[in-house]
């Protein structure tokens, strides 16, 4: 029986293992990526670490994507953190699980991930063409039959080259799309995926930055550049009313606010944003102590320190940084001595160390987004095996879905999961169509 052709399009996470996949199932598969090199953004994951997954059990594991992650329990339930750890670790890299449940590679170097794909990879028989960007899907009859390419050159030689192959025509049994959302574009994340699944009848869920730094109004922020907090409570409101919050460490920049906590928080604030509502974000500095236990801790600091000024007494309580703008905040003199301050001053301080509010006005660029919210509606895809409703051989995995999760090692994993589902499956369907080369 002839080999199936599988054609993967997009040589990140989620591309090269179905291509992995795939290849390794039977199929002949061609593994197409537009850049000069696959796998750029996977580099640079976890800031060049790689937060590959979490160990987080399932059902906790899908509440980091909410609502949508529903379409993942069958594929998790069959490739979650415990098959990927062993499968890296069967590819020669070793892997350590940190504060969290976040699994890195031991050397905590992306690279080394990276490299040990490939090697599967080209072991298993994918051939792998670069500089290979997909413009059309080629659609018969209900069924996909293959792409079209336009090559990308890079040096003369290669443009005279490229004047002949323009526009080449790979036919296929089944293309999977792996090409990433609109994050890190300079990676080759630039959404090409979307148009591709559009000109197939697919939806596509409206897209926007996800896990993205926020930018807030006035000066505090910028003051405050530099200022990571760790173990406090964020809080957000939307129109005056709670809608979510989360504990971990924030940071401070010149536009802002970034920082684990205020990502894993950023979809809803950008989602708000949108339909133009009023956004605030309240960090509760003192999450241990109610307001009683820290009212109580209050007394008993100015009560021991009363000779110190305020503003030295402070330092106690918070970082050398922050003093300057809780003074301004709650309106009392640097220079007031600590038995000098009134029952008023002090429970204006000890609500402000609860609830310090900075009021939101934007959110940074998809330059600056890890990821992308929105993408293929994966109510149009089969999550037993990530295959198009729509279009027979069409296949789909990785970021261009739908799908979108907080930090934490859950949408790399995400990546992997869709990927080896979407490879195997793509492999074992019989979906013959025309084959050109």
């Amino acid at each position: 029986m002839e080999r199936r052709r599988v054609i993967v399009v997009g040589g990140g996470a989620a591309g090269l293992m179905a291509a992995g996949q795939a290849a390794a199932s039977g199929a002949e598969t061609l593994l197409l990526e537009k850049m000069d090199r696959p796998a750029r953004k996977l580099r640079i994951t976890g800031k060049g670490r790689c937060n590959l997954t979490n160990v987080a059990p399932l059902p906790q594991f899908m509440e980091h994507f909410g609502s949508n992650g529903r379409f993942l329990r069958q594929a998790f339930s069959e490739f979650l953190s415990p098959e990927l750890i062993g499968f890296l670790n069967g590819l020669g890299v070793s892997t350590l699980t940190e504060r969290g449940g976040r699994v890195f590679p031991a050397s905590g170097c992306a690279q080394d991930v990276v490299d040990a794909l490939l090697k599967w990879v080209r072991a298993s028989g994918v051939k792998l063409y670069t500089r290979s960007r997909v413009t059309t899907l080629l659609l018969e009859a209900g069924r996909v039959t293959g792409v079209k390419v336009n090559r990308g050159p890079s040096t003369a030689r290669e443009n005279a080259v490229a004047s002949k192959s323009s526009g080449r025509v790979y036919g296929g049994d089944a293309v999977i799309i792996a090409t990433g959302g609109t994050s890190y574009p300079a990676t080759g994340s630039s959404g090409d995926g979307y148009p591709l699944a559009q000109s197939a009848g697919h939806r596509i869920v409206k897209i926007r930055p996800a896990l993205v730094p926020l930018e807030t109004e006035g000066d505090i922020s910028g003051r405050l550049q530099g200022l990571s907090l760790r173990n406090v409570n964020v809080r957000i409101a939307v129109d005056g009313k709670k809608q979510a919050e989360g504990l971990g460490e924030m940071l401070f920049t010149h536009f802002g606010v970034s920082g684990p906590v205020i990502l894993s928080l950023s979809r809803l604030v950008v989602d708000a944003l949108q339909l133009r509502k009023r956004v605030a974000i309240s960090i509760d500095l003192k999450p241990a102590l109610d307001t009683h236990k820290l009212d109580a801790r209050l007394l008993r600091e100015l009560d021991a320190h009363g000779k110190k000024r305020f503003h030295t007494l402070l330092q106690r309580l918070l970082p050398k940084k922050l003093i300057p703008v809780c003074m301004d905040e709650i309106g009392v003199s640097p220079n007031k001595l600590g038995h000098q301050i009134t029952g008023q001053e002090r429970r204006r301080l000890g609500a402000w160390l609860k609830d310090f509010r900075l009021t939101v006005t934007g959110y940074r660029p998809f330059t600056e987004a890890i990821i992308t919210a929105g993408g293929v509606d994966t109510r149009e895809v089969d999550p037993r095996t990530m295959a198009s409703r729509l279009v027979k051989g069409l296949y789909f995995a990785g970021e261009v879905l739908d799908l979108d999760a907080d930090t934490g090692g859950y949408n790399l994993q995400a990546a992997f999961t869709t990927g080896w589902v979407a490879g195997r499956a793509s492999a074992q369907r019989s979906n013959a169509g025309n084959k050109t080369s």
